[in-house]
């Protein structure tokens, strides 16, 4: 028996709003969207119980065969949470929170020799009502980021200085930059492991 593909529209805290939501529910799509750390979203993330919390491979984390877990300063858990509370009744939406927390040093405040003391977290926090377990769901949507690499290299070459006044002028502009990335990304994946990651400012200085 066949499966259905399932879309999930992924974004940054820019997207966190009732109208993206209405949409992606309107199209039959699931949501997945960075949410900044207020106050509402604090008190959410304190109602967590202190068992929920998973460890997960994260940067150096460090995978314990006798505790059968990993040993990692980053852990995830989720919550249900009723976003858009102040909109239209129409508009409220629950779904998952799902929460990372990356154990970080505050350098003002811990003093010398006693930087354990003084761990503290920081919360990443995505809401969403992806299909996925929380251990794929949560790594899923951090992975959308990689396309600000995209953006990023755009700015720096073809799309800093559009080239007309006109609308139409600059839409071809952009289906030539587009066509262009696109080709430099695929030289580089043939050309090295080291050109396949890097930006296509050095593609472009050493192979074309």
């Amino acid at each position: 028996m066949g499966t259905t593909a399932q879309i999930v529209v992924r974004a940054d805290s820019a997207y966190f709003s009732h109208k993206v939501v209405d949409v992606c529910r309107k199209a039959g799509v699931r949501f997945s969207l960075a949410v900044a750390v207020k106050k509402t979203i604090r008190t959410a993330i304190e109602q967590i119980p202190a068992d929920a919390w998973t460890a997960i491979a994260y940067t150096n984390a460090i995978w314990d065969s006798e505790e059968d877990r990993w040993i990692s300063d980053a852990e995830i858990a989720e919550i249900p949470f009723t976003a858009f509370t102040s909109k239209k009744k129409t508009f409220h939406t629950t779904a998952r929170l799902i929460v990372r927390r990356v154990k970080r040093l505050n350098p003002k405040s811990v003093p010398d020799g006693q930087a354990e003391l003084f761990g503290v977290w920081r919360h990443h926090v995505i809401f969403t009502d992806s299909p996925f377990v929380l251990a794929r769901a949560e790594p899923m949507h951090r992975e959308h980021a990689c396309v600000e690499q995209v953006f990023a290299d755009l700015e720096d070459s073809a799309l800093g200085h559009p080239p007309s006044g006109k609308s139409t002028a600059n839409a071809a502009w952009l289906t030539l930059a587009a066509a262009a990335h696109n080709l430099t990304r695929a030289a580089g994946r043939l050309a090295s492991v080291f050109h396949a990651k890097a930006r296509t400012g050095t593609i472009r200085r050493h192979l074309i």
